[in-house]
């Protein structure tokens, strides 16, 4: 799965959010399923996966050694949080209070695809982060992608 899009939406009184259109569509075949909702690894904001994505990301995790102390360490951090949340019948996710905090999610949010899964994130924190003038993208994606062998195929 490889979603596009970033989208700026509200939430409502109840912390709810609707998903824009344009996700919908391409989560067409995800809609009638559970997602997975979590803490970001490196940032504050959230992570939705489609169930059928987070298996995959649990897949990996349960390959861990649990009896390697890190490991388990990792694990007990990177589940922390972790809610299944549905889409109710008019499109709209409940952000939980205690994510919604986490995120620092007021009312404005910054819905951001990432590959297999969407980032939501506080529209103000989104900024700073994107606006970074620290971080020279230039550089930054010769280092990530500049040394791998990419082929056309």
């Amino acid at each position: 799965m490889h979603l596009i899009g970033v989208y700026e939406c509200r939430l409502d009184a109840k912390s709810r959010l609707m998903l824009p259109k344009a996700f919908k569509k391409q989560l067409l075949s995800s809609l009638d399923s559970p997602f997975i909702l979590k803490r970001s690894v490196f940032h504050k904001c959230l992570e939705l996966f489609p169930m059928e994505e987070w298996n995959k990301v649990v897949l990996d995790i349960n390959k861990l050694n649990r009896f390697v102390k890190k490991n388990n360490d990792f694990i007990r951090m990177f589940t922390a949080g972790v809610k299944v949340v549905d889409l109710d019948v008019t499109g709209r996710l409940l952000i939980p209070r205690d994510l919604q905090s986490y995120a620092g999610i007021e009312k404005t949010v910054v819905l951001s695809s990432s590959a297999n899964m969407i980032e939501i994130w506080d529209r103000d924190s989104y900024e700073s982060i994107i606006n970074n003038d620290t971080v020279d993208f230039a550089s930054l994606a010769e280092d990530v992608m500049g040394s791998q062998d990419i082929k056309n195929e």
